[in-house]
């Protein structure tokens, strides 16, 4: 299991978050930290998770600005 801390990158963390993905080993669950403003970016984030091949296992906001998700490829 390996978390990602994508927060610094605030409301741009989908282009490092498709590149994480790419590099994440198979059958290794991956856990990224984003901020969301509104709720745009966790659709995004679902978004790209079912584009690059994973299953998103969980999804859930972290603190009032924070969200966590949490992915696995299959």
């Amino acid at each position: 299991m390996k978390r990602y801390d994508l927060r610094h990158l605030k409301n741009d963390f989908e282009p490092r978050m498709k590149e994480l993905l790419s590099s994440h080993p198979a059958h290794e669950i991956a856990i990224f930290l984003f901020e969301v403003g509104d709720f745009t970016p966790v659709q995004r984030s679902a978004d790209l998770v079912k584009e690059s091949g994973y299953e998103l296992m969980n999804s859930l906001k972290f603190n009032e600005v924070d969200w966590t998700i949490v992915v696995k490829k299959s």
